[in-house]
């Protein structure tokens, strides 16, 4: 998924209105920068699967699919309490799984429901990250020499793994994207009782 895109701010938006909702970011498993790859092109392969401890990550979302509740009460998660909720939507337990590499890792391609894929176009995309202020900054010529070479190839390995994702266009309001995506879980929740 394209960098800036709005991914982490869709997140959180759903995890304030969906009920018994926990999320696993992907930007949590990055290695340290010490064991991060140099490449050819000058710069360290931040945005490859490599940099991230992704068995840790898919262990972590094992953990949730075994037994939500734990894995909720020990993320500091409130729950409904079942006992007290009617709404079968209320007992549902939902996991988000955010990030940038998602698609393009095998060993979790099995386990999501519903997945989604924010894109904008270049411009966008590069006036976004400019504009966004990192604890380390960016070198010069780190987006257009690798940050957006590496989300073309990879963004074209998802689009030919035949995979069922979701393309959300990234210019729309923050509010559209939201709105669709929040629609498309509830759907699929009342699909499933």
């Amino acid at each position: 998924m394209v960098t800036n895109g709005g991914k982490t701010t869709l997140t959180n938006k759903l995890i304030k209105t969906l009920p018994n909702c926990c999320v696993v970011h992907q930007d949590d498993f990055f290695k340290k920068p010490d064991q991060i790859e140099v490449g050819e092109d000058g710069f360290r392969q931040w945005d490859v699967i490599t940099a991230m401890d992704m068995e840790a990550m898919t262990n972590t979302v094992k953990g949730w699919i075994e037994n939500p509740v734990k894995f909720a009460r020990s993320h500091g998660v409130p729950l409904s309490p079942a006992s007290d909720v009617a709404n079968a939507d209320e007992r549902t337990h939902i996991l988000i799984v955010e990030g940038f590499l998602l698609f393009n890792y095998p060993p979790l391609q099995d386990v999501f429901d519903k997945s989604y894929f924010i894109t904008i176009p270049y411009e966008e995309c590069k006036r976004r990250r400019c504009t966004r202020e990192y604890t380390v900054p960016d070198p010069p010529g780190l987006f257009d020499g690798h940050v957006w070479p590496m989300y073309l190839k990879h963004r074209r390995g998802v689009e030919s793994s035949g995979l069922n994702i979701q393309c959300l266009d990234g210019l729309k309001s923050k509010e559209e994207i939201y709105n669709q995506v929040y629609e498309d879980i509830q759907n699929n929740l009342h699909n499933r009782l």
